[in-house]
């Protein structure tokens, strides 16, 4: 009487083979979930990285139209704030206060009070004109302006029989903040130098 092999018999081959059908199968599908999760980490990052790259350059556009819009009013503004004239000194600081903000508007309502009676006792006359103007740096709501600035003045000094004319090469820098509806100047300050030797 033999023992036969049957269907659910298993030999020392078939067993082993068994016992590694299992294990082929849990590497098998250990392996798609981890190239699976790999995968979905590589898609996210992207995600984010497009998103973020779209935002820069959303920001970086708007910071270009904002240095556009910006340096065209610091060369707008500049003459009318670095200009006067002793006929009309009041109103020309109360039209330089009305394109400046915060500290600087003060700053131009205390000149009203100090510098205006110089200005008229000395007949002076100060005329700046923009020769260049750059953007040093942007945001979308603050701009900095580096302009190059002609200054012709002319004024009475005591004792001379002529006026005194001097011209000088100055540079400013604007810093513009946005308004409601336009640019205003928050910081100015110049540094000036003399015109070349002919």
């Amino acid at each position: 009487m033999g023992v036969e092999a049957g269907a659910g018999d298993v030999t020392g081959e078939g067993l082993s083979a068994a016992l590694e059908r299992p294990e082929r199968r849990r590497g098998a599908s250990l392996g798609y979930l981890l190239a699976t999760g790999v995968a979905a980490v590589v898609v996210a990052v992207l995600a984010v990285l497009v998103v973020v790259g779209h935002l820069r350059l959303r920001d970086l556009r708007v910071s270009e139209a904002a240095s556009a819009e910006a340096l065209a009013a610091a060369r707008a503004y500049a003459p009318d704030m670095l200009s006067y004239d002793y006929r009309t000194i009041d109103a020309d600081l109360a039209r330089a206060r009305g394109y400046a903000t915060g500290t600087l508007a003060e700053n131009y309502r205390e000149l009203a009070r100090t510098l205006a009676p110089t200005v008229k006792r000395q007949q002076t006359v100060q005329q700046a004109v923009v020769a260049a103007a750059a953007v040093e740096s942007a945001t979308p709501d603050r701009v900095q302006v580096l302009l190059f600035v002609n200054m012709g003045t002319t004024k009475v000094v005591p004792g001379e029989s002529r006026p005194q004319r001097q011209v000088l090469q100055s540079r400013a820098r604007f810093v513009l903040v946005r308004g409601e509806d336009h640019w205003l100047v928050a910081e100015l300050s110049t540094l000036i130098g003399n015109a070349p030797a002919n």
